[in-house]
């Protein structure tokens, strides 16, 4: 299976997406009255697909795109001042090519680096309804399917938190309660299963344990970038703990090698 390939399938699939009509009249609404600095932009006002490494690592989970950002440019976090201190610190520590990204054809690329959200669509009021979230959940537990080599996942704010350990739980990994805060970093397991040949058949059994660690963090939203809740600071430590991780992982697999 070309993981590229069925990530664009799967993409393709999401920007078609009319589930929840709230969200389809909104973005609508929202097309046909745009601010004055952005009246010449033609907005995208569809469900956003995710982007980047279809071998990465590292998978950032958003809450959804900004009404005015991503919902205006058609990729996640681009031209919204969230994606400013995202993509600044993406470029710091290695996971893309720049520091910002204005454009979805600026040449804005991500290495070892997955983008997503909660919900595709930018809902009023930043405000999804329960019901809008699990109508898009399909979309990101099919990422995890194909997403094969992800070791860390950082949500962005409370509900990109609870709602991935939702999802993780779905796909069938042991997920306790846990507490959210800037910071945290949880190790969270399933058995994986091979197929092994037994009489004239295959059975599957365990044979190992995958592991994801989750790094938790503040939403670089305004409202907490802006208040102090969120420093530059605090939110690169969040990706110096991501580079640890990574570099712990590296150094087992050639011990075990």
């Amino acid at each position: 299976m070309n993981k590229k390939v069925e990530l664009r399938k799967l993409q393709n699939i999401v920007v078609r997406c009319q589930k929840c009509p709230r969200l389809v009249a909104y973005l609508q609404e929202v097309s046909l009255h745009k601010p004055k600095r952005f009246r010449d932009w033609d907005y995208w006002s569809s469900p956003l697909p995710s982007f980047g490494d279809p071998n990465a690592r590292v998978l950032i989970v958003g809450l959804a795109p900004a009404t005015n950002g991503g919902n205006r440019t058609g990729r996640m976090f681009t031209g919204d001042r969230s994606g400013e201190w995202l993509f600044r610190a993406l470029h710091q520590f290695g996971f893309a090519n720049q520091p910002n990204s204005l454009s979805r054809d600026d040449g804005f690329t991500l290495t070892d680096c997955y983008i997503t959200a909660t919900i595709r669509c930018a809902p009023p009021d930043n405000k999804p309804l329960p019901v809008e979230i699990e109508n898009c959940r399909p979309y990101f537990l099919k990422e995890l399917d194909l997403l094969k080599k992800i070791k860390v996942i950082v949500p962005l704010g409370q509900i990109a938190f609870t709602q991935t350990l939702k999802s993780l739980r779905l796909k069938g990994y042991d997920v306790p309660p846990l507490s959210f805060g800037h910071g945290k970093s949880y190790l969270i397991s399933k058995k994986k299963e091979l197929r092994t040949s037994v009489g004239n058949g295959l059975k599957p059994f365990p044979t190992e344990l995958r592991t994801i660690t989750l790094i938790t963090t503040y939403h670089p939203s305004q409202q907490n970038t802006q208040t102090g809740r969120l420093t530059k600071p605090m939110f690169h430590k969040i990706f110096k703990m991501v580079r640890t991780v990574l570099l712990n992982k590296s150094s087992e697999s050639r011990v075990r090698s």
